[in-house]
């Protein structure tokens, strides 16, 4: 086949995939490229373009092309089910027979893999975690890779460290790239990196420049439909009526979004109470809701999306109208990302930020996330080697101060170095050398302060946003864009009505949190001396209880987080708070299950017991004085740290951790056990925060087995 002919079948594969009954369809000039180098030269290609750029058709295309000339299936790795979905769709427009294998799936791997086997399918979407999935490394990816005619990596910027959404699971990619077959050509796409993940994800894939093999084709990154603005309102009432003024005057369908789950739930639930059709996308959102949400954005049932970045990539509507993020992201490259979802088969879309003043501890908090220090990560490896046996996380947890979120991730990234191996049941070491990279570890986090102060300054720039952004991403061809509102002048007012400002503050100012009690220890406490195991008995347990605000809501968690702020001083507690926190009482009192409700069994509390604290007596003394005042009820006394050589530290970290120090530090002193004794019903056990929620259920259990009835909860506070 002549290079004519291989174009004028592309182009021909490119209308069937587009639709296209004209025959007018033609590739882009570097989409050809790419196409010519994977199908005709079997080479490897990073393709760094902009979001609508077209870089999905490269790779259906090249599949529709190899597969005719007899080559295996393309093999896809894609982060998210969302855009999984909307890529087995655009397969199918196309004749491209796509299948996917995922953690929505697992009843249908076997026949997935069977018609692999059998060569049914063209193209198979496999999510990065299924990588690193001991059956599947050791069994499907050994077949995948030696039969495989194409391999694609998409949203590669996720293999980078330096990059903003680094995954660790996509490393596995080195494992299936030294078991290809000769010969196999390989596809990267992102739309962003800037020029540093761009190297980096080329070395990686071994498609760094100078190899003799390697295609990079970077574009310019503006986005000609886009109309970026920055609204900046007094605070999250403000916001949030904005939203509830102008949402239906933005055009079309979009996507709102915010930074934590907290606060997509509660903008959902009050612009649900405003009028407008939303739906709630969050990483807590069940498989089947999320991708009903999905329908109905894309069927135009939804005026928007409230979500967080859990739909940051791979959601494909092309005629989707506006992106508002209510709260700053980190970084400017996540920032460009999730805007890039708007615009895309439409001239025109709004892009708004409207900043927060929460944003920055938020930020904080994530970068908490961080990859843990060398002490944490050398004390892992000491427990795995010591071990006869595969360690799973519940076993690693009581002997490694990690969380397990942040434990897992740093397994993974030993896992790929090397150091440890991920098998059936667990972890193992494999004995082999490992450096902690404390340099590369600390210019990332240094590259992570320099994204949030970039943040900053896209919010307060005078000059063009979109160009910004653009070199941001170190696209050299970056100049003034004459549409955004500093180049072409604002497009929205800042004013609100006084309704939707009225019902936005009732909104926020809403207080109350339900608090689910613990009724299982963790597991594998036996391993550090500790002898409690299973269900925790009923008449151990706390009951549920109730908490102010979450911190990282955008009503409460406002107030909340400078009183609470690890630096803030130790004071008696606000008149405000105090004022809510007796809202909480009444309302919890008159609830279901409530002691003022009616229900059965519910008996008022008989007095107040207090959590002790190192940081903030003052506080948790006053506010439980207050409650005892206000509800006429007594003050039975506080609980009580024992004296220890490291002075009763209880670190915030994993449940089995915070278990094990906290089940030797807490004590009845014998004051309170005769208050308790002689009071004989229930108490509220009254604390500023709660985390894990193991302070809590370690109180209730020493209150319960010391005379007290229900053990009800109530913190200003829940962490997340």
């Amino acid at each position: 086949m002549t290079n004519e002919d291989l174009r004028a079948s592309a182009d021909a594969v490119l209308a069937r995939l587009v639709g296209d009954t004209t025959g007018a369809a033609r590739l882009r000039d570097d989409q050809w490229r790419a196409i010519e180098a994977l199908v005709a030269h079997h080479r490897r290609a990073l393709v760094v373009q902009r979001t609508g750029w077209g870089k999905s058709a490269v790779y259906f295309v090249a599949t529709a092309l190899l597969r005719g000339r007899g080559s295996g299936p393309t093999v896809i790795v894609s982060p998210l089910l969302a855009l999984m979905r909307n890529q087995v769709e655009a397969a199918a427009r196309a004749g491209i027979r796509a299948r996917t294998i995922n953690s929505a799936n697992t009843e249908e791997w076997d026949t997935v893999q069977a018609e692999v086997a059998a060569g049914e399918v063209d193209v198979l979407l496999v999510s990065p975690e299924r990588l690193n999935n001991p059956d599947f490394r050791d069994n499907v990816l050994p077949k995948l890779a030696a039969a495989t005619g194409l391999l694609v990596v998409d949203e590669a910027h996720c293999i980078s460290d330096w990059g903003h959404d680094f995954r660790p699971d996509y490393r596995r990619l080195r494992t299936m790239l030294a078991e290809l077959s000769p010969g196999v050509p390989v596809l990267a796409t992102t739309a962003t990196a800037n020029a540093r993940v761009t190297a980096d994800v080329a070395e990686q894939l071994g498609t760094g420049e100078g190899d003799g093999q390697a295609l990079v084709l970077r574009g310019p990154l503006d986005r000609e439909s886009l109309s970026l603005g920055v609204l900046r309102l007094p605070d999250a009432a403000h916001r949030l009526a904005w939203l509830a003024d102008h949402l239906g005057e933005l055009p079309g369908s979009g996507i709102v979004y915010t930074l934590t789950v907290a606060a997509a739930e509660e903008v959902t639930a009050f612009l649900r109470r405003s009028g407008h059709e939303v739906a709630c996308y969050t990483g807590k959102t069940e498989n089947a809701e999320r991708q009903q949400a999905e329908d109905d954005l894309l069927a135009n049932r939804v005026k928007a999306l409230v979500a967080t970045s859990a739909l940051g990539m791979g959601f494909d509507k092309p005629d989707l109208g506006f992106v508002v993020h209510l709260g700053s992201p980190s970084s400017p490259i996540a920032y460009y990302q999730q805007v890039g979802r708007a615009g895309r088969g439409v001239a025109h879309a709004e892009v708004l930020l409207l900043p927060g003043r929460e944003d920055e501890a938020i930020w904080q908090y994530f970068a908490s996330l961080a990859f843990p220090g060398e002490e944490h990560v050398r004390r892992t490896l000491e427990v795995l080697a010591a071990a006869d046996r595969p360690l799973s996380l519940p076993a690693l947890e009581p002997r490694v101060e990690l969380r397990r979120s942040r434990l897992e991730t740093m397994l993974k990234v030993l896992d790929v170095d090397g150091a440890v191996r991920r098998v059936r049941g667990g972890w193992t070491a494999t004995g082999q050398p490992w450096t902690y990279d404390a340099e590369r570890y600390a210019w990332v986090a240094r590259q992570r302060e320099a994204e949030q102060q970039a943040m900053r300054e896209y919010a307060t720039t005078a000059g063009c946003r979109m160009e910004f952004l653009r070199r941001q991403l170190d696209d050299e061809q970056a100049t003034p864009c004459g549409r955004c509102d500093n180049c072409a002048g604002p497009r929205f007012p800042s004013e609100v009505s006084a309704a939707a400002l009225e019902a936005s503050r009732g909104e926020l100012g809403r207080p109350g949190v339900e608090i689910e009690p613990r009724r299982m220890w963790p597991t594998g406490m036996s391993a550090v001396g500790v002898d409690l195991k299973g269900r925790i008995p009923a008449g151990e347990q706390a009951a549920a209880g109730r908490a102010l605000g979450r911190l990282s809501d955008i009503g409460w968690g406002n107030r909340l987080r400078p009183l609470l702020a690890p630096q803030a001083p130790d004071a008696p507690v606000p008149d405000d708070v105090v004022d809510a926190v007796v809202t909480v009482l009444a309302d919890w009192a008159r609830g279901p299950g409530g002691w003022a409700g009616g229900a059965p069994d519910a008996a008022r509390p008989v007095g107040v017991v207090t959590l002790p604290s190192r940081t903030r007596p003052q506080l948790i003394g006053s506010l439980g004085e207050r409650i005892a005042r206000i509800g006429r009820m007594p003050v039975l006394g506080a609980l009580a740290y024992r004296e220890t050589e490291d002075g009763g530290h209880v670190p915030r970290s994993n449940s089995a951790q915070r278990l094990r120090a906290l089940e030797g530090a807490l004590t009845v002193p014998a004051p309170l056990a005769a208050a308790l004794a002689e009071a004989g019903g229930p108490v509220l056990l009254v604390d500023d925060l709660t985390d894990s929620g193991w302070t809590l259920a370690v109180a209730a259990r020493l209150l319960r087995r010391a005379g007290a009835g229900e053990v009800l909860p109530l913190v200003l506070a829940v962490q997340g």
